[in-house]
């Protein structure tokens, strides 16, 4: 049996999506980020921090969607969905994979700041700002990666899996002009059968606008 924690737009898209693209059976527990459940002891027996994804399998839980995805593609290598020890790709895809986490990480400081933190002047213009060229630095990088490349490691691995997380967020936030390669990418990633079951099973965006813009910073004379 197979069971992913899960929270509609969290990083557990990724696993999601690469549970279907791997054709694994799994069960779908979909939890909330404001009822405090990810608090419970029941919750923190599987993820001590009390964050999505979680995801049961083989008689045990694994916690942190890096760990999880990377797990998955070594205990089910007949899915061909990752480079083995020794290849010559497996750098890179390790690479891409936690090159995800630290995009993901930029886009959750900005969906904190443009979506959850309540009141509204409770948000910082100036790390609003700072964290959204910090996520264009990143998305020029990857931009130049996808120059000729249909995929992050030539051929489509769980590499472009971590991606699933925040393929939908990066142009709410950066304007799309400029990165021809991402939005192909984009494009690819969205017509993948699996990526569409995956988001019809995963729930609604939590995105409410296409485009958040950075609120205008305070003038101070002196």
């Amino acid at each position: 049996m197979i069971r992913l924690h899960h929270i509609p737009g969290a990083r557990s898209m990724r696993v999601l999506w690469l549970l279907e693209e791997m054709g694994l059976e799994y069960e779908l527990q979909t939890w909330s980020l404001t009822d405090g459940s990810l608090r419970s002891p029941e919750f923190r027996e599987l993820s001590p921090a009390g964050r999505i994804p979680a995801l049961e399998v083989d008689g045990r839980s694994i916690f942190e969607s890096g760990a999880i995805v990377e797990y998955l593609t070594e205990t089910r290598p007949e899915a061909g969905l990752a480079p083995v020890p020794g290849e010559p790709t497996r750098a890179d895809f390790l690479e891409w994979v936690h090159f995800a986490e630290t995009q993901g990480n930029i886009l959750q400081s900005l969906n904190i700041q443009h979506i959850f933190l309540r009141p509204p002047e409770a948000r910082s213009p100036a790390m609003m700002a700072l964290e959204t060229k910090r996520l264009g630095v990143t998305m020029k990088a990857l931009e130049a990666h996808l120059v000729g490349r249909d995929w992050l490691i030539g051929t489509f691995s769980a590499a472009d899996c971590m991606m699933g997380f925040n393929i939908d967020a990066m142009f709410r936030f950066v304007p799309r002009e400029g990165f021809p390669n991402i939005s192909a990418y984009r494009d690819r990633i969205e017509a993948r059968p699996a990526y569409q079951r995956a988001v019809a099973k995963g729930g609604a965006s939590m995105y409410a606008k296409d485009f958040y813009e950075l609120p205008p910073m305070e003038q101070t004379n002196g």
